[in-house]
């Protein structure tokens, strides 16, 4: 099984891939996405991200080596690389992508039923703007700018396989417990 998970900035979807990842260590494994974009602060090629260069990026998309892939601005390329799930598959373990909304849909459109698409969703758009602010590391103006693409991201909720509301961290774990072991 593939699990796709998807959600607004701020709403808590990478702790609950975390968690999945220290309370399963040997059953999943995080999806490596490429980009062109530079490393920021301490990330590390092949942790985080594939980093490689806009002319690899495209080379690769002309060889049909992405499951799916995104120019979100002109030179600055998301994708996924068919070989990634290929590869955590042949090491027995099961897929986690964390990845945005489009590119959540686009897996799940492209995989079908070999994935479960799960949407992480804060309680309100108030209590995601508490958490903004609480990281003390964002400007007023990128808070307005995301939240306003959390609201139009949750838009697409319905579409999406489960959807985990993250109000309270202890309820959201055994939520997406309850997925897991229903799969």
């Amino acid at each position: 099984m593939i699990y796709i998970f998807c959600a607004p900035s701020g709403s808590g979807k990478s702790t609950m891939v975390k968690h999945l990842l220290t309370m399963h260590p040997d059953l999943f494994e995080l999806s490596v996405s490429c980009t062109t974009r530079a490393p920021r602060g301490e990330e590390v090629h092949g942790r985080e991200y594939y980093f490689i260069s806009v002319e690899e990026f495209q080379k690769r998309i002309e060889n049909d080596d992405f499951i799916e892939f995104e120019q979100v601005y002109d030179g600055l390329y998301y994708g996924t690389l068919k070989e990634e799930i290929d590869r955590i598959e042949a090491a027995g373990r099961q897929v986690l992508f964390d990845v945005d909304v489009k590119g959540g849909l686009n897996l799940k459109r492209i995989l079908g039923d070999k994935a479960t698409s799960i949407f992480i969703c804060p309680p309100s758009i108030e209590e995601l703007r508490r958490r903004l602010e609480g990281r003390g590391d964002t400007s007023p103006e990128m808070i307005e700018k995301r939240l306003a693409k959390a609201e139009y991201e949750m838009s697409f909720q319905p579409q999406f396989d489960k959807v985990v509301v993250n109000d309270d961290l202890t309820h959201a774990f055994e939520q997406l417990d309850a997925i897991i072991e229903d799969k």
